[in-house]
């Protein structure tokens, strides 16, 4: 009898620390902010309107902003697509072109064309209103703030409202990372800011407009209810093709840099950011080969047997308790390749990724993982101090 109680015992603790090992999402507890029709509609009517999304702008129960706007009788005039489209099917990097919904007949103006770093002047003439809906993962590097902030610089210029109706940041539970150097300011950097500022979109456009770093607009947001800076969000839909599930949004801060160097982080195949290798790793157990896929037309190393390290295994609630960038990828990919001279041939694009020429230098110098992020924790802390006026939600 006491050996079954103990077995029961052994069972229930091993069931409750099972249990409180998984991921609790608050997605079903929340509000997003294109759900509070109530409150943005009305600044909409009798407004020529603007949209800036994509396959993410979705309210809870899965309908598209658009659809919504449209519905509602909203004088919709133009749409803007940010990396990867409208419908979030292109390459990272690849020129879209401009087009034509086909449901709607609404021009979709692409800001990704390879043209110009904004819309034109006569694109602005077009709107009164700019709506923002669209996830963003929350690190510095990823683009759509990017773009979100080049629309709101043009709208200052032009005194046109912007409505953000913000969302979830699923990176928004840490801050982490270097300060960008601003010479180093890029397309896939535009703000001193860390890596993982944690923040969501509307309290970012907040910051970028209080301290200066863009003009002024007429800038509302609608913000999202029942979110904390500790709830995690599952994103229900992916937000570019190389992000597919929650598993490479969270390595994303910590695997994205191989984008950077000569080594494969898994584009062309089922685990992008989620994976990563070379040819010259040839004493790793893990093996994969890059192919082209929709989103990875022409991914690094196509058609090449790359050796390295599989992180799919690595648990989701795993991934949320680490919380912070692990610089201690790269470092093993740099310790494990033979010709070491070949590992950082893309090292202008590492710098901007990382926001700062030391860690490159740092790497080739033989310093830790460890080492190299305890240069920037001063930094980190006093930008959590920063930002805190413009926080919307609690920390």
């Amino acid at each position: 009898m006491r050996k079954l109680c103990s077995c029961i015992c052994f069972w229930m603790l091993s069931f409750f620390f099972l249990r409180a090992a998984e991921p609790v999402w608050v997605n079903d507890s929340l509000l997003l902010g294109d759900d509070k029709t109530e409150s943005y509609l009305p600044l909409l009517q009798g407004k020529r309107v603007a949209v800036f999304s994509n396959q993410t702008g979705r309210l809870s129960d899965g309908t598209h902003i658009l659809d919504v706007l449209v519905k509602e009788k909203v004088e919709v005039t133009t749409l803007f697509s940010p990396e990867h489209g409208f419908r979030g099917n292109a390459d990272a990097g690849e020129r879209v072109a401009s087009s034509v919904d086909p449901d709607t007949g609404i021009p979709i103006l692409s800001l990704y064309d390879g043209k110009r770093p904004g819309p034109s002047d006569e694109a602005m003439r077009r709107f009164d209103v700019l709506v923002v809906d669209i996830q963003d993962v929350g690190l510095r590097f990823y683009t759509y703030y990017v773009t979100m902030l080049r629309l709101m610089q043009r709208c200052g210029d032009f005194g046109l409202q912007v409505v953000i109706l913000d969302r979830p940041n699923p990176n928004g539970h840490f801050v982490d990372g270097p300060i960008l150097d601003m010479s180093l300011k890029s397309g896939v950097g535009a703000l001193p800011i860390p890596i993982v500022h944690g923040m969501t979109l509307g309290e970012l456009a907040f910051m970028a407009t209080g301290e200066g770093w863009v003009p002024p607009c007429g800038l509302t947001v609608i913000p999202c209810s029942g979110y904390s800076h500790q709830s995690f969000y599952k994103l229900p839909v992916a937000p570019s093709p190389n992000l597919p599930n929650m598993a490479s949004i969270y390595l994303y801060p910590s695997t994205c840099y191989f984008e950077g160097t000569s080594v494969s982080l898994g584009r062309g195949t089922d685990h992008p950011f989620q994976i990563y290798g070379h040819p010259d790793m040839e004493d790793c157990p893990f093996s994969f080969t890059p192919e082209s896929r929709p989103g990875a037309k022409n991914p690094p190393l196509l058609g090449k047997l790359c050796h390295g390290v599989d992180l799919t295994g690595v648990s989701l609630a795993d991934l949320q308790r680490k919380a912070r960038i692990d610089l201690s990828y790269v470092v093993d990919a740099f310790r494990r390749m033979k010709d070491k001279d070949q590992f950082f041939l893309k090292n202008k694009f590492f710098d901007l990724l990382t926001g700062q020429r030391h860690i490159r230098q740092m790497i080739l110098d033989g310093h830790s993982a460890q080492e190299i992020e305890a240069t920037w924790k001063e930094d980190t802390a006093r930008f959590r101090e920063q930002r805190r006026k413009y926080l919307i939600y609690p920390e």
